[in-house]
């Protein structure tokens, strides 16, 4: 029994320190797919994601939803931690349970138990203590174990934080442009109205730099992709997917200058979504749900061409069009519903609201929405 308690204790040890290392250090996407991590959060995701489907209330559900990252994250520490004081408590049991108890009092397992704990979170108590050279190489071993691995669990929360902040300022920037929800009609037109397409391109270029750095945050740390972002009606997924139907449509129907520019930033953005639907294992959903039916279309092609922007309509147009949405819609609507994000229309028949427009006080107060609805811009900020 001890030799099989030895076995055990290394091997829960040598998973649980692996796991934490591609966690948290290695910064590359893990292909492997049995891993603790990823069925800690398959395990819990579903469950948190069925009983949020059943809310009624869209701003009570991703209150709920926006509960899971940071819980989720606690959650698999405190199953590290655990883990790491089973293993060696494990260890000290293998060996015989080689400790200095109470005057009365035979080591067992619970002591055992008790030692690894007090060990890994370094408190010294001193009431229990190893008895021979092994137990006390063991417990001196578990120590550095325990004060490295709670370094290095703190030092990654500042960084998946920085990574948080630095995806949710182009999706705010994205409000005053694109609307709240954004789409990318929104994002067109009101460029082409303040005759500003040529600042289209230098937009989509900050774009390409934000997809290129989603791809590397999120791959490294695919819990990212559970964080929900700081609006009910705001996501990373919309942002992304909004950027790629904008491209879409530059690349079809336009002969703008910034079509390379939308190019660039049409390639990085689908390679960021393709991996990420990769590190969830979601393969592409081609749902019988379209986005954009021919007559919604032509009716959108309408507006554009109506703010100005002039384009080429033709039947090689409309295949390219189609050709590039599958490029990439299969696998944003996987991952939209494996994480329960509504993707966003190409359009709405209504004037979209933005969030700088509004407050608490203006949904609250049927006058302040109608104020922010109707009022220009430039007189908001007068």
């Amino acid at each position: 029994m001890g030799t099989l308690g030895t076995l055990g204790g290394f091997l829960i040890l040598f998973t649980i320190l692996w796991d934490a290392f591609e966690t948290v250090i290695l910064p590359r996407r893990v292909t492997r797919r049995i891993r603790l991590a990823s069925t800690f959060f398959r395990a819990t995701w579903f469950p948190w994601r069925a009983a949020a489907l059943r809310m009624r209330s869209t701003k009570r559900r991703e209150a709920y939803f926006s509960y899971y990252g940071p819980l989720s994250l606690l959650a698999l520490f405190v199953v590290w931690f655990v883990g790491l004081v089973f293993a060696f408590a494990l260890l000290h049991w293998g060996i015989g349970s080689a400790l200095n108890s109470g005057p009365n009092e035979t080591p067992s397992f619970e002591t055992d138990l008790y030692m690894s704990g007090t060990t890994f979170f370094t408190l010294g108590l001193g009431d229990v203590t190893p008895r021979t050279p092994l137990a006390r190489v063991l417990t001196v071993t578990e120590a550095g174990v325990g004060f490295g691995f709670l370094a290095v669990v703190i030092s990654y929360l500042p960084v998946l934080y920085g990574a948080f902040s630095r995806r949710e300022v182009n999706i705010s920037l994205l409000d005053a442009r694109a609307g709240s929800p954004p789409s990318a009609l929104e994002l067109l037109r009101r460029h082409a109205q303040a005759d500003n397409l040529r600042q289209l391109g230098e937009y989509l270029g900050e774009w390409e730099s934000w997809a290129a750095e989603l791809m590397e945050s999120h791959l490294s740390y695919p819990l990212l992709c559970y964080f929900r972002s700081l609006h009910n009606n705001q996501s990373w997924l919309a942002a992304l997917t909004t950027v790629l139907d904008a491209c879409a449509l530059i690349l079809a129907y336009t002969e703008a200058q910034c079509r390379w520019q939308a190019r660039l930033t049409f390639a990085i953005s689908r390679h960021a979504l393709v991996d990420l639907a990769q590190v969830f294992r979601i393969p592409p959903n081609p749902t019988t749900a379209d986005r954009l039916p021919p007559q919604d279309r032509d009716e959108l092609l309408d507006l554009l061409a109506a703010a100005g922007i002039s384009l080429v309509r033709s039947h090689e147009a409309d295949k390219k069009f189609e050709y590039l949405r599958k490029m990439y819609e299969p696998f944003a609507y996987g991952l939209g519903q494996r994480l329960a994000i509504t993707l966003p229309a190409w359009f709405t028949a209504a004037e979209p609201v933005d969030n700088w427009r509004t407050s608490a006080w203006g949904r609250s107060s049927p006058e302040f929405v109608i104020a922010g609805r109707s009022a220009p811009p430039d007189e908001e900020h007068s």
